[in-house]
């Protein structure tokens, strides 16, 4: 199996060698660059073509949601992870909506950033507790009680309630009881009705569904 190739976005120059040094001799994984800017991922990602990103949000100038947004296009293979200290809920769908499909705090142990890299490489989403806590709240509904604004089927909906709640399509297909092509075809027909072209834009935008018909 081949490595896991990740690159760092960070503008903190102690903690993005810190960051660096965690990746060191750990079989399966290979830290491909550091950055220190947003300005220095749009211009040198694309080329490094790594399968993970930990991106900062607070980076000089600009800011690593709207850096994400941009290279989401330029690296469609490559999953992004936001690690840093905001744990807001504006900050959190932001990030979601822009592509991140992870968002973990700065204080995140060692072993659980490489756990999240992994679970995040083999098709699922991983979030902090204490984020994960704040995501899973917009789902306390029945599916049945959110307006269908995006036209998804029932089933569909429940693909991505399963999305959301970061379970990998191997274990949406045994939670469903359907196979994991049906699982594919379902994902490709959510993100297709509702217009985006990740799981953490179709979380997000299925919480603002959420959190809007809780306010009727």
């Amino acid at each position: 199996m081949s490595n896991i190739r990740v690159s760092i976005v960070e503008d903190d120059s102690p903690t993005l060698q810190l960051l660096a040094g965690w990746f060191h001799g750990v079989e399966g994984f290979e830290c491909l660059g550091q950055h220190s800017s947003a300005e220095s991922a749009l211009a040198q990602l694309p080329r490094e073509k790594p399968d993970i990103v930990l991106m900062d949000i607070n980076l000089p100038r600009m800011k690593g949601v709207e850096c994400v947004r941009l290279l989401r296009p330029l690296l469609p293979e490559t999953q992004f992870i936001m690690l840093t200290v905001y744990e807001d809920s504006d900050h959190i769908f932001n990030a979601l909506s822009a592509g991140a499909i992870g968002y973990l705090l700065k204080q995140t142990p060692r072993d659980e950033l490489l756990a999240a890299i992994r679970d995040v490489q083999a098709g699922g989403a991983y979030m902090t507790g204490s984020i994960a806590r704040k995501v899973f709240q917009y789902f306390q509904s029945p599916p049945r009680r959110v307006q269908n604004d995006s036209g998804l089927t029932a089933r569909e909906r429940q693909v991505l309630e399963l999305l959301a709640r970061g379970y990998l399509y191997k274990e949406i297909s045994e939670a469903l009881g359907i196979c994991a092509p049906t699982v594919n075809s379902h994902i490709r027909h959510i993100y297709d009705k509702m217009h985006v072209q990740s799981r953490g834009q179709a979380v997000a935008k299925y919480a603002n569904l959420v959190e809007n018909e809780k306010k009727r």
